[in-house]
């Protein structure tokens, strides 16, 4: 059995996805983070355009992390980079339950793309006015199977967690 992992985080803009990575990545993130020049300007100053990679090593096996941007104007990568992905990890910002339908719609994309296992992940889970999972689960609506878990994206425990959890089911499907 392969120990090489390619999963894909992936989320609505501002969902945390490149502090995910940049958190627990084994390597120097390779990011592609520019100005914003949009009106989300005041939200935060730069956003990915074309992806983050990343890679970790956790129990001897070996992640291939692939942040894709979050913004729909940047959506051509998203096809691109889920070629050969073995799982994905859907995050969203748990203060800010108006972008849970977009998350919900990247569910179905990338569900689209390949069957493979994916988490949802409510990232912010330590900030004030995080919704609770359960309310996650409500709004997105992933199904009854799926797992729906929290994180930190910048606490290294927190972010490997969620790795252990998608590999888990990553060989479980392999192993089926």
């Amino acid at each position: 059995m392969s120990n090489l992992y390619k999963v894909i985080v992936t989320g609505p803009f501002n969902s945390g996805k490149t502090a995910f990575i940049s958190t627990i990545s084994d390597i120097a993130v390779v990011t592609t983070e520019r100005k914003i020049t949009t009106e989300d300007r005041g939200i935060k100053s730069e956003t990915t355009v074309a992806m983050d990679y990343g890679r970790v090593e956790l129990d001897g096996k070996i992640l291939h992390l692939n942040g894709t941007p979050g913004q729909a104007r940047f959506d051509f990568m998203w096809e691109i980079l889920a070629r050969e992905m073995n799982g994905f990890v859907v995050l969203v910002d748990s203060t800010d339950p108006p972008s849970f339908p977009d998350a919900a719609d990247l569910i179905q994309l990338f569900s689209g793309f390949h069957d493979v296992p994916y988490l949802v992940v409510a990232n912010k889970t330590d900030l004030d006015g995080a919704v609770s999972l359960a309310e996650v689960r409500r709004r997105m609506n992933p199904g009854e199977d799926i797992t729906v878990m929290p994180c930190v994206a910048t606490q290294k425990s927190s972010v490997r967690q969620v790795l252990l959890q998608i590999i888990e089911l990553i060989d479980r499907r392999r192993n089926a």
